[in-house]
């Protein structure tokens, strides 16, 4: 039965405006916001709020979509944007602007009344960035007459690997993964690695809901060397790595590597970190802020400058721990650029043996790679053929077809 409205929630994306280069969890839901309104169905945007629930007319997914690409921000906040006591004083701001494109707005004891009244049966809830999943969001969506809930769960690491996460957000995970296994009609899985280990978490919660598997959408942006910082030395071998600055990331042991190769009497190539910091080990952000020989921490580049460092670096580094689905090597693949990666199965499952594959604790194989790449003898990725990455026009014709 064709879906005669869809309901997006807004909320993550919403939160993540205005602080740094959008997560690959935001740019996902950026995708689905930018694409919906072209399905012709009425679409409607969920925003949770400190002072409750905001459903937002189709015309405020391409104004979240303009800020997301940098638009200023009104600066206006309005008296429930100044009572609360929840949230910055910029998220007042964004909360307030949005506002303004409201069709309906309540306290969450009226949510399910609300959505009832707007929502036209059947209806579709689309929850791809893991905010919102509470028991009293589900119960008042389920006023709506035949609705289904589409949960996208990209990955499971808080329970897998709690070592990689900060203190109390396995619990938190956990926490709405229950929630998914409760209310969920289906779960859209990126791969079928990642299917596998969220069904075994699900199943020990008491239920695994129908399954969607559709990878995820690689965005290729021209590159623009003139968005690039000034004064960029790229005459001189480098090396890119992307990703927002934590311990899954792996960063520690490029850092290792770099400053092991100052030690020695050859030229050591430029290391580019692409990525805001996140939480880290206090003693990696020294070692950054001290400075690591041939490494340069560059935060905050635009999609087009990155695609020009793309352009003509040596290789992809993505030493990561753990993925969900790992964006950056399908865009350095999509590019013909070499891609040397953690042997990680979410990879492989695309990838095939287009990457040099290495371990990620194996930090002597690491250097003896890049050092290959940096005389020019590499001999995977560049130079050869491109690879056909997945796509969002594929990946919302699975998605939106099994819906």
């Amino acid at each position: 039965m064709r879906a005669e409205t869809f309901l997006l929630d807004v909320t993550r994306l919403a939160s993540r405006l205005g602080r740094g280069a959008l997560t690959g969890i935001d740019r996902v839901e950026l995708a689905y916001l930018r694409h919906l309104p072209e399905t012709g169905v009425q679409c409607f945007g969920l925003l949770r709020t400190s002072a409750g629930i905001v459903v937002l007319r189709q015309e405020a997914f391409s104004v979240i979509a303009q800020w997301a690409a940098g638009t200023e921000i009104p600066q206006r906040r309005d008296v429930l944007a100044r009572l609360s006591r929840r949230g910055s004083a910029f998220q007042g701001r964004i909360e307030t602007a949005l506002r303004a494109h409201a069709l309906a707005r309540c306290p969450m004891i009226l949510a399910g009344r609300v959505l009832a009244r707007i929502c036209k049966a059947p209806t579709v809830y689309l929850n791809v960035g893991h905010s919102n999943l509470t028991h009293r969001m589900m119960r008042a969506l389920r006023y709506v007459p035949e609705l289904r809930i589409a949960v996208l769960v990209h990955d499971t690491i808080p329970l897998d690997h709690p070592n990689y996460t900060r203190a109390g957000q396995g619990d938190a995970f956990a926490r709405k993964l229950k929630v998914v296994a409760d209310h969920a009609d289906v779960v859209i899985h990126t791969a079928p690695s990642t299917q596998r280990l969220t069904e075994g978490h699900l199943a020990a919660l008491g239920r695994v809901p129908s399954a969607l598997i559709s990878p995820l959408g690689v965005d290729l942006t021209e590159p623009d060397p003139g968005q690039l910082p000034k004064g960029l030395n790229l005459s001189h071998p480098y090396f890119i790595t992307v990703g927002t600055i934590e311990p899954r990331k792996n960063h520690k042991m490029l850092l290792d590597i770099w400053e092991t190769m100052a030690q020695g009497k050859a030229e050591v190539p430029s290391l580019f970190i692409l990525g805001n910091r996140g939480w880290a080990d206090p003693t990696l952000l020294d070692r950054l802020d001290k400075g690591v020989p041939g490494v340069q921490v560059l935060s905050g580049l635009s999609d087009g400058a990155i695609a020009a460092l793309m352009q003509n670096a040596r290789a992809l580094l993505f030493p990561s721990l753990a993925e969900g689905f790992g964006l950056p090597p399908f865009e350095a693949a999509a590019m013909g650029l070499a891609v040397i990666s953690s042997d990680l199965l979410v990879i492989r499952d695309s990838l095939s043996d287009y990457p040099v594959y290495l371990g990620p604790t194996d930090s002597y194989s690491w250097m003896e790679t890049i050092l290959l790449h940096a005389s020019g003898k590499g001999t995977l990725g560049r130079g050869s053929s491109r690879v056909e990455v997945p796509s969002w026009e594929g990946h919302f014709n699975t998605v939106l077809s099994g819906l």
